[in-house]
């Protein structure tokens, strides 16, 4: 949802420029943490009762988030609870999370595989996607029985899919055109 992501940007930029490079990964998993937490239906209908005030709402989501806020992402919160902008929260954490990564040279990659992969394939994996891509990497695997055989990578916009379906797929093409 590009409005979303507008009304995210201001935030996660404010963000990283008051962010150390030290600090940043933490504030990251915090920001995440928080993301996760707003995302629950049922506190983002607390949240917009107009019964309950602002600091009860940063109380309810900093204590779910488990833990005490670093500074820098305890004010972050309360500017998106005061200018009513909870939804916007993990669309936040994502865009924050990819400004520190292309600080660091590093982009998150996402593994559909038709199987479980294990530690020594998703490192053999890992390492020819870096290749490929030209970058370090962040993977995560998520299993999809749908692709029948071989992975599909996404990397930010770029997608390398190597699955079963996907070479179906261009038969079916061929053969139809």
């Amino acid at each position: 949802m590009a409005e979303l992501a507008t009304i995210a940007r201001p935030y996660a930029e404010a963000l990283y420029k008051s962010a150390s490079v030290a600090e940043a990964p933490a504030l990251g998993v915090q920001v995440g943490t928080l993301a996760a937490v707003s995302a629950n239906p049922e506190l983002r209908q607390f949240a917009d009762n107009p019964k309950v005030e602002a600091p009860q709402v940063y109380d309810v989501v900093s204590g779910a988030a488990g833990g005490p806020l670093d500074a820098k992402v305890g004010n972050l919160l309360r500017a998106v609870i005061d200018n009513g902008r909870l939804a916007a929260l993990p669309e936040i954490a994502a865009q924050f999370q990819a400004l520190v990564n292309a600080r660091s040279g590093v982009s998150d990659a996402t593994i559909h595989s038709a199987f479980a992969i294990d530690e020594g394939q998703l490192a053999e994996v890992v390492a020819a996607l870096e290749k490929r891509f030209g970058r370090k990497l962040n993977a995560h695997v998520e299993i999809d029985p749908e692709l029948i055989g071989g992975i599909r990578a996404v990397v930010g916009d770029e997608v390398l899919d190597t699955s079963v379906r996907a070479r179906l797929e261009q038969m079916k093409v061929a053969l139809t055109a």
